[in-house]
């Protein structure tokens, strides 16, 4: 059954790309430019078999298009360059809003005692197998690779985190040798995090990211391909986890110019 699930995605992978996908991705996704050309030609394989076995469907309204498609794809694909990967096998549906929306959830005001709340979101993840995204929050955070802001980034971090059973900041890593040393280095920054938004400090990692382990993972994610210079420099020995981790190397592939 894997030889033939391989079999499939490699005969997929092969396949030419449809007219006008380069050009919404390098309209889009300026990300994508900044990429050595292997990188590119295995990047454009992962979006087909992505797109080829994902489900997308458009909400409030949406009518989804294949450049919106293509541009959701290219930069969740991002996270797999290098890896040995099953295209993230717990997502079915990736959801799409023509901007931020409402949903409800809760608030645990003390042990056991929750209240129901409504709150703008950009972009969710749920375990049930589906994504959320606003388009108008993916275009604008794609656009901008210098922010550190990219609901697909984040989102799809949290996907990642989730493969092992478990969101926990702490995904399935490709040796056991890794994990003493992805909690030490990632629980000490979070705890930086932490303290560092509590005395009102600016910080290179977005401060939702101290929220929990969680987020902190998908927040660092963020960090790590669109402010690779200022993350290696505040936060080193998160920088070398995570490109140990994602087989990638930003700062490398990024001018240190424009990071100033």
């Amino acid at each position: 059954m894997l030889g033939i699930k391989r079999w499939r995605r490699e005969k997929i992978r092969n396949r030419p790309f449809a007219p006008g996908w380069l050009e919404a991705i390098e309209r889009n996704v300026p990300i994508y430019g900044r990429l050595p050309e292997a990188d590119k030609k295995e990047l454009q394989g992962h979006i087909l078999v992505f797109l080829a076995e994902k489900n997308f469907e458009g909400c409030g309204g949406l009518e989804l298009t294949e450049e919106m498609k293509v541009t959701i794809a290219a930069q969740a694909c991002i996270l797999l360059l290098h890896r040995k990967t099953d295209y993230y096998p717990g997502l079915y549906s990736i959801l799409v809003y023509p901007g931020p929306y409402v949903a409800g959830g809760h608030i645990e005001l003390a042990p056991g005692v929750y209240t129901e709340t409504r709150q703008v979101h950009l972009g969710e993840f749920w375990k049930q197998g589906a994504l959320i995204l606003s388009w108008d929050d993916v275009l604008a955070n794609a656009s901008d690779i210098h922010d550190g802001h990219n609901v697909v980034l984040h989102e799809f971090a949290h996907q990642l985190d989730s493969e092992d059973g478990r969101i926990d900041g702490a995904p399935a890593l490709p040796r056991r040798s890794m994990y003493l040393a992805w909690a030490r280095i990632l629980g000490a920054d979070f705890s930086k995090l932490r303290r560092e938004a509590q005395q009102g400090l600016p910080t290179v990692l977005d401060q939702y990211g101290a929220t929990n382990p969680a987020e902190f993972f998908a927040v660092a994610t963020e960090c790590f391909f669109e402010k690779p210079w200022q993350l290696q420099k505040k936060h080193p020995e998160l920088y070398e986890n995570l490109k140990l981790y994602f087989q990638q190397d930003p700062a490398g592939f990024t001018p240190r110019e424009e990071m100033a």
